[in-house]
């Protein structure tokens, strides 16, 4: 794979505009003494693994996901371009089990990627979490799917998100992956990924396999936007119940 541009998804440059006033930090601050936040509060769990687009594999994106569960069975994730506080929201992932993907229709299978190999391989980690630990939820990781947008274009140094939602895909086999993004990370966060992928030598992918239409089905996928007709409301006919 010929190496072009990539980013390891440091903080960039400021985003463009003025420096909070302290007229809005204090509605902030008295709004959130009487709201729930009860949607955020869900998160309890930071997982940090790399992106590249759909279309693009040379385009590789560091990951900050910050996860709640919905159920056993699905898990949905906020993904930032750092763990720091003034991280940019760079996009979305929903995980879900193998028993819930084999329910999807075959045309949306293509729109997920499987997470065995990040996750066997240590790319994907918990952030300052102890090995043990982390592997206890990791091993369930392993066999579920995931479906990812970005929105925020940082590998190409936007100071806003711009254009069009970009499908993203996880690394799924060796050589995939810059290795200096890996170095970069590993010396950041004190871990070791081949000491992480031999402790995980155990772990399983999904029971039936890595279904063959995941991971765009072995071709690049692009969102594109058209032109269409829009019907007036008045031609729209109304459904009453």
């Amino acid at each position: 794979m010929e190496k072009t541009t990539h980013s390891s998804t440091k903080p960039g440059p400021e985003i463009p505009g003025e420096p909070t006033k302290i007229t809005t930090s204090m509605v902030d601050t008295a709004a959130a003494t009487i709201q729930s936040f009860a949607p955020i509060n869900q998160i309890h769990q930071h997982l940090c693994a790399f992106h590249f687009y759909a279309h693009d594999m040379t385009r590789q994106v560091e990951a900050h996901h910050f996860c709640a569960h919905q159920n056993e069975e699905m898990r949905q994730c906020l993904i930032y371009d750092s763990p720091e506080a003034n991280a940019r929201l760079i996009g979305i992932e929903y995980i879900v089990s193998e028993k819930l993907f084999m329910t999807l229709p075959d045309e949306e299978k293509k729109f997920w990627h499987s997470h065995e190999y990040e996750v066997k391989g240590g790319i994907l980690f918990m952030p300052g979490v102890p090995g043990p630990i982390q592997r206890t939820d990791l091993v369930k990781v392993a066999k579920t799917y995931g479906k990812v947008f970005h929105f925020w274009q940082v590998d190409l140094g936007h100071d806003l998100p711009l254009g069009l939602p970009n499908l993203m895909m996880a690394v799924t086999r060796d050589g995939q992956l810059y290795p200096d993004m890996i170095q970069e990370v590993e010396k950041r966060f004190g871990v070791s990924v081949e000491k992480e992928k031999e402790a995980r030598a155990y772990m399983k992918g999904p029971e039936h396999g890595i279904h063959p239409l995941a991971n765009g089905g072995g071709k690049g996928l692009k969102i594109e936007l058209r032109e269409v007709e829009i019907k007036p409301v008045e031609s729209v006919p109304r459904v009453f119940v």
